[in-house]
């Protein structure tokens, strides 16, 4: 198994290009659009994780103790969710024929015990926010050739980083392997 890596940060005229570099997915196309973002999210991790932890610290400041409740009611149930889909069938079976619809009721989960908690504002600017600007950006981003090249050295298992992980415990990228692995077969072959 491969070391776990930190990527490294991308330059801000590679990660926010002029806008010939940003385009509307294919929404006819969703194994392209999900392919598109899965390596987007892997390509910018790092640039992602620093938003996220900008948005975290303003959010943070001005909330202290809501953003600490809604970080570990969100945590909570990730890892609780993890935890049943390794180890219940029923959701595990579900999250690898639904792995979006898995994610949202994470996200959905977290959202309704937080508006017990009375956090929901803290929630939707403090976590929400970031992962829909994450979301956009990985979305309308279009991929360059180095970010096609660090995916591919990830995918055939070469490097491990935090987002792969996080990933592939959503089972977000064995689809993704499975179109590589196809992809270098077929070269092989040749």
């Amino acid at each position: 198994m491969a070391k776990v890596e930190l990527a490294p940060f991308r330059p801000w005229d590679d990660f926010f290009p002029g806008p010939d570099r940003f385009a509307k997915p294919d929404f006819a196309d969703l194994a392209k659009w999900n392919n598109r973002v899965i390596n987007n999210l892997l390509y910018y991790q790092t640039n992602y994780f620093l938003v996220a932890i900008v948005f975290f610290l303003i959010v943070g400041f001005l909330n202290p103790i809501g953003m600490v409740l809604g970080g570990a009611v969100v945590s909570l149930v990730f890892v609780g969710s993890v935890w049943a889909a390794e180890n219940k069938s029923v959701v595990k079976n579900f999250k690898k024929n639904n792995p979006m619809l898995f994610v949202i009721a994470v996200l959905g989960a977290s959202y309704m015990l937080l508006s017990l908690c009375e956090g929901v504002m803290v929630f939707v600017f403090g976590i929400s926010f970031p992962l829909l600007i994450i979301l956009a950006h990985a979305s309308l981003r279009l991929r360059n050739m180095k970010n096609k090249l660090e995916n591919r050295i990830e995918g055939v298992g070469l490097k491990k980083t935090p987002m792969g992980i996080i990933l592939d415990a959503l089972d977000q990228q064995e689809e993704r392997i499975n179109k590589i692995q196809d992809y270098l077969e077929t070269k092989l072959n040749r």
